[in-house]
C-alpha cells in the first residue's frame, strides 16, 4: 500500500477506534470508565505478538536466503515492536492500579509479557554488540525465532494457569464473551493499531535502507579521498 494512504488509513482507523472506545461502547458494569483501556491495551498486547511473529518469519526467510533486505525488515519488525511491548507494560499497570489496587504483580501472564519485552530489548542490544553486519544478521535472526516462543505462552497463560489477570473475554469458554458493541469496539481498535504498526515499520525500513546507502557511500574510497 502507497505510504500515504496508508498514513491516512491509519489516522482514519484511529479517530474511528477512539470515538467507539470513548462514546459507543457501553460503560462496563464493575469495573466504570477505567475499563475503557481494556480496548486499547488488548489491541497493542495483540499487535506486539503480531510483531514477533513478522520478526520470526522474516528471521527465518534470511537465515534461508541470506538476504539483507529480510533481516532489515525483521530487525524494523523488532523495533516497532519493542514500542508496542513496551505500552503494553504502561498501559497494564495503569489499569490495574484501580481495580486490583496494585499496580504489579508476578503473576503467569504480566511475568510471560515482561519477558516478551526482555526479548525485544535483547534483540535490540544484540543488534548493537555486534559489529559484523553478517554475524550480527545471523545471530539476531536464530534469537529473533527462539524468542517468538514466548508469544503463544503469553496468549495462553491466563488458559494454563490460575492468574491474577483477567480470564479471556473471548474463547475462554461458555461463560466468556463481550456485548456486541464491545466487541466492535475491539476489533476496530486491533485493526487501527495493526495499521499504526504497519506505517511505522514500513517508515523504520525506509529510514534504515537510505541509512545504508549513506554508510555505503561513506566507506566509498572517492568520499574518503574527498574528506
Amino acid at each position: 500500500m502507497n505510504r500515504n494512504w496508508l498514513a491516512l488509513s491509519t489516522f482514519v482507523a484511529m479517530m474511528v477506534s477512539i470515538y467507539l472506545i470513548f462514546m459507543y461502547a457501553p460503560t462496563e458494569a464493575t469495573m466504570g470508565d477505567v475499563q475503557r483501556i481494556f480496548y486499547i491495551h488488548v489491541s497493542l498486547a495483540w499487535t506486539s505478538f503480531l510483531a514477533i511473529f513478522i520478526v520470526f518469519i522474516y528471521s527465518i526467510r534470511f537465515l534461508a536466503s541470506r538476504d539483507r533486505q529480510l533481516d532489515i525488515k525483521a530487525f524494523c519488525a523488532a523495533e516497532v515492536g519493542a514500542v508496542f511491548s513496551t505500552t503494553v507494560l504502561i498501559s497494564g499497570p495503569i489499569w490495574a492500579k484501580p481495580v486490583w489496587g496494585i499496580w504489579w504483580t508476578w503473576d503467569a501472564r504480566l511475568t510471560s509479557a515482561f519477558l516478551l519485552w526482555l526479548i525485544y530489548m535483547g534483540y535490540l542490544v544484540l543488534r548493537r554488540l555486534i559489529e559484523s553486519p553478517e554475524q550480527r544478521a545471523r545471530l539476531s535472526a536464530v534469537f529473533g525465532i527462539l524468542g517468538a516462543v514466548d508469544a503463544p505462552i503469553v496468549y495462553m497463560s491466563n488458559r494454563w494457569w490460575r492468574t491474577q489477570h483477567p480470564a479471556p473475554v473471548m474463547g475462554g469458554g461458555e461463560s466468556s464473551g463481550l456485548d456486541p458493541q464491545m466487541r466492535l469496539t475491539l476489533y476496530v481498535t486491533f485493526a487501527a493499531c495493526v495499521l499504526l504498526f504497519f506505517y511505522l515499520w514500513k517508515l523504520r525500513c525506509e529510514l534504515e535502507r537510505t541509512q545504508e546507502v549513506v554508510e555505503s557511500l561513506q566507506r566509498a574510497p572517492q568520499f574518503k579521498e574527498v574528506s
